[in-house]
């Protein structure tokens, strides 16, 4: 079968299997199958493939058959200037997370920064990245995200510290940025989520914002100068009114690519 026909015969199947971006997601499994950039399905596209990459590109679509997320098929996830190991035991970072890497980055030279739930260490990792002068450390509580945090660093030879906590690890800081668990316990998700993602990086409680709330108080007893927190648009009324309450007398809604209300920010 030349590369064209297998990308739209893919494509046939994820579409039927209820994926939203059934092409793309085609498109980048032959190209991994074949190891090759996605421009070379067009520019060799009545090559055939042959039966060792029929038979590689056959397994991984099976996997996004059954709603496997691509991040995961593939092992790796773009972020920012970045591209991060990512498997199951990790969120898979998401464009509008971005944004609090944007918030990192307006710091006063020299700031010491927390992320708080770090994961796959997306956001530590970009801001030491953008902002070597910063010192940048991540905190969670699962060991095996953590594991996942200090190998991207060191593929990625960028000195971020990775430490088992739950919340702040007690080292002092000026900054915190967080992208906590803010999904309420009964929500509906997409398969790609609550299939493969772990839930303990999805759910905080009966309203989402568990989490969120022993942070802010946590932080609001440290000598913390700003705190940045990712959620859901639905919770940037309570989070605002929680951060504000906490001592934070600024408070800034930040806006996603979709104008959603994502990220709140509180200074002092």
């Amino acid at each position: 079968m030349p590369l064209r026909e297998a990308v739209s015969h893919a494509r046939r199947q994820l579409a039927a299997a209820g994926c939203e971006t059934p092409r793309l997601d085609a498109e980048l499994l032959l190209a991994a199958a074949l190891r090759v950039g996605r421009e070379r399905l067009v520019i060799d596209g009545d090559r055939p493939l042959t039966p060792a990459q029929a038979q590689r590109f056959a397994a991984l679509l099976e996997r996004r058959r059954a709603r496997e997320p691509v991040a995961y098929v593939l092992g790796r996830r773009a972020f920012r200037h970045l591209t991060l190991v990512v498997d199951r035991r990790v969120l898979i970072p998401r464009p509008e997370t971005e944004l609090l890497v944007e918030v990192g980055l307006r710091l006063a030279p020299g700031s010491r920064v927390v992320d708080v739930g770090t994961g796959s260490g997306a956001v530590a990792l970009a801001l030491k990245d953008e902002r070597p002068d910063l010192a940048v450390r991540g905190t969670d509580i699962s060991a095996a995200a953590l594991a996942v945090a200090r190998d991207n660093a060191s593929r990625l030879n960028l000195d971020v510290t990775f430490t088992h906590a739950d919340l702040l690890d007690g080292a002092p800081c000026e900054a915190v940025v967080a992208n906590l668990p803010y999904v309420p316990q009964d929500a509906a998700l997409p398969p790609e989520i609550s299939r493969y993602e772990p839930s303990q990086a999805l759910f905080a409680g009966v309203d989402g914002l568990s989490l969120v709330r022993r942070l802010v108080t946590t932080a609001a007893a440290e000598p913390i100068s700003l705190i940045a927190l990712e959620i859901s648009p639905e919770q940037a009324g309570e989070v605002t009114r929680l951060v504000s309450g906490a001592g934070f007398g600024s408070v800034i809604v930040h806006r996603d690519l979709g104008g959603r209300e994502r990220v709140v920010v509180g200074f002092r």
